[in-house]
C-alpha cells in the first residue's frame, strides 16, 4: 500500500473520530440541559419548554438515558399541571429545594463549587451545588461536567432516595447517573422489546 493511501486512511479515521466526539458532546449537552429543565419547578416556563425538551430527548440514541428522560416527559405531559406542581413541592420542598443540593460530607468546599461558575451567576438564583444548576453548567462547560462528577456521591444518594420514594423524578436522576457511567449514549443492540417501547 502506498503512503498516500495510508495518509488518506488516517485522515479519514481522524475525521470520523472527531465527528463521533462532537456527536457525543452534543448528546451529553442535550442530556444535561433536558435534565435540568425536567427537575425544575413545574411553572409556566417549564410547561413552555416541555415540548422542546421532549423533541430533543426523542433524538437521543436508544438506551437508559433516553428512556428515563422520555418516560418523565410523558409523565409531565399527561399529569394535570396542579398535580405535577404539588408533587414537585412534596418531593423537593419550596425554593431553594434543598433535596436537590448535592454537597454533603466529603463534597468540594463551597468556594470550589462557586468557582466552577467562573464568575457567572448560578442559574435561577440557586445554590452552586443545586443539581439543576450544575446540569445547566455542565451542558455548557467542561467545568460543569467536572463539578457534576465531583458531586457524584450526592447524586447517587439523591437517586436512591427518589427511587425509595417511588417518584417519577427518579427516572431523571437515574438518566443523569447513567450518562456518567461508561458510554450509555451509544445505542445498544436493539431487541424486539425496544421496538415496542
Amino acid at each position: 500500500m502506498s503512503t498516500t493511501t495510508d495518509g488518506a486512511d488516517a485522515r479519514a479515521t481522524g475525521l470520523l473520530e472527531a465527528h463521533r466526539d462532537v456527536r457525543r458532546a452534543h448528546r451529553l449537552a442535550v442530556t444535561r440541559q433536558a435534565s435540568s429543565v425536567l427537575l425544575g419547578r413545574p411553572d409556566q416556563v417549564f410547561f413552555e419548554r416541555l415540548p422542546l425538551v421532549a423533541r430533543a430527548v426523542a433524538e437521543l440514541p436508544w438506551g437508559p438515558v433516553r428512556t428515563g428522560l422520555r418516560d418523565f416527559c410523558e409523565h409531565a405531559a399527561t399529569t394535570p399541571e396542579p398535580l405535577l406542581r404539588e408533587h414537585h413541592a412534596e418531593v423537593f420542598g419550596p425554593p431553594p429545594e434543598r433535596p436537590l443540593c448535592l454537597a454533603g460530607d466529603g463534597a468540594p468546599p463551597r468556594e470550589e463549587l462557586a468557582a466552577a461558575y467562573a464568575g457567572r451567576t448560578v442559574p435561577g438564583g440557586r445554590e452552586p451545588d443545586h443539581l439543576a444548576a450544575v446540569l445547566e453548567l455542565a451542558a455548557r462547560s467542561d467545568a460543569g461536567e467536572f463539578l457534576l462528577l465531583r458531586l457524584r456521591p450526592g447524586l447517587d444518594l439523591l437517586g436512591e432516595a427518589l427511587r425509595d420514594r417511588g417518584t417519577p423524578y427518579a427516572r431523571v436522576v437515574d438518566a443523569v447517573r447513567a450518562s456518567l457511567a461508561g458510554d450509555p449514549l451509544v445505542p445498544p443492540q436493539r431487541t424486539d422489546t425496544d421496538a415496542v417501547g
